[in-house]
């Protein structure tokens, strides 16, 4: 492959990356500015599943901390690998709440949201523009 070619690949890795990151950070910071009334939505949309009320309640008080870090580490390109798979994981949960809810939409956009970490996860090579790329050239040093 030629360096044109390389460098246009990673340059759309980052672009793609800091999406995902925005895209996080913003769910996130959206969330912990109303944290009671994000724990109340979340109630309410459980109360008719198996989850028991406490687990939605401890959920929805970790989810906007988790996104919320996942999206600043995937900004800055920092543990991107363990950073992607926290991510991935985060949608296999939301995945399977809106399951349980039945909530079909939903679920498909955060079936989209899992193909976009599956393709930053698979395409990590690419990460050239990143914090870990530098961490990776001193370590070489």
């Amino acid at each position: 492959m030629n360096d044109t070619k390389q460098k246009t690949l990673e340059l759309a890795y980052l672009i793609l990356r800091l999406t995902m990151g925005v895209n996080m950070l913003t769910h996130g910071i959206a969330r912990m500015l109303n944290l009671e009334g994000f724990n109340t939505w979340m109630i309410g949309q459980f109360s008719k599943t198996i989850l028991p009320e406490f687990m939605v309640s401890i959920s929805s008080y970790l989810i906007p901390f988790v996104e919320l870090i996942i999206g600043i580490l995937l900004i800055l390109g920092l543990f991107t690998s363990r950073t992607l798979l926290v991510g991935a994981l985060l949608i296999v949960a939301l995945v399977f709440g809106s399951g349980l809810q039945e909530n079909w939409n939903i679920m498909s956009s955060q079936m989209i949201y899992a193909i976009f970490f599956f393709i930053l996860s698979y395409f990590i090579e690419l990460n050239r523009y990143s914090i870990d790329a530098i961490r990776e050239k001193v370590e070489l040093l």
